[in-house]
């Protein structure tokens, strides 16, 4: 991928012709990797433990999102399951030992990952990855595809402890920025779903949305900066976060 123009040592200024974000924060399920093979898998060995019936790839597909937590939500009460909290937690244990098995099996990179997160570090961007996915599921996944790498700071589901709201709330998006040093108005948020978009509306921070993602609503509902139909068109979206 070719990037028009490049960046010198000094600060960024925005909507200038040679501009980048100093920073872009990218999710992973949907808008880096098609994992819902995998998750499907997981989902399908989770309901066996229960006497339920698996789901289609593309029931699991609308289920993603938000965090292991709502994705057994969603599955159980798809199967007209409502646990009572002590026996949800079981479920969820359950879930964290299925889980690791199914991260790289049948998971794939989406078009133009590999160009884009290059094309952006050659031109002075520094890289986050933001995702409601276990953290430690996520570096296994960047780290099988060699994309660890690229990315200065990789905030994800095991960080909530410390006192993050999961997206869309805005709190993994700061912190991932105030780890960086960058601020909100020099940076981009890429995504697939309404958790991203939101998150960057409400972190302040301009929005790209990912076509063929996991988003169960349009795209063009949700009000991103821009949407592109694949990562191989980034520069689109950079052009479009400097007229912003």
């Amino acid at each position: 991928m070719e990037f028009n123009g490049l960046l010198d040592t000094q600060p960024l200024v925005r909507r200038t012709p040679t501009a980048f974000p100093r920073a872009v924060l990218f999710d992973l399920d949907g808008t880096l990797i098609d994992s819902v093979p995998d998750i499907t898998l997981a989902v399908a060995e989770l309901m066996a433990t229960e006497g339920l019936d698996p789901f289609p790839e593309a029931d699991v597909r609308v289920m993603v999102g938000h965090g292991l937590r709502v994705l057994v939500q969603r599955a159980l009460k798809a199967r007209g399951r409502d646990l009572e909290p002590a026996a949800f937690d079981a479920v969820i244990a359950r879930m964290l030992e299925i889980y690791p098995r199914h991260l790289t099996g049948r998971t794939a990179l989406l078009p133009g990952v590999v160009d884009c997160l290059a094309g952006l570090r050659a031109n002075g961007c520094v890289l986050g990855l933001v995702t409601n996915k276990m953290q430690t599921a996520s570096v296994t996944v960047l780290e099988h595809f060699g994309l660890s790498e690229h990315f200065v700071v990789i905030i994800g589901d095991q960080v909530r402890p410390s006192g993050l709201a999961p997206k869309p709330k805005p709190d993994m998006l700061l912190f991932a920025l105030s780890r960086m040093k960058v601020a909100p108005r020099d940076a981009i948020m890429v995504g697939d779903s309404a958790a991203d978009m939101e998150s960057a509306a409400h972190a302040g921070i301009f929005s790209v949305a990912v076509r063929n993602g996991y988003s169960n609503v349009p795209l063009e509902t949700l009000d991103p900066g821009i949407i592109i139909d694949t990562l191989a068109d980034m520069p689109k979206a950079i052009e479009a976060w400097r007229r912003a």
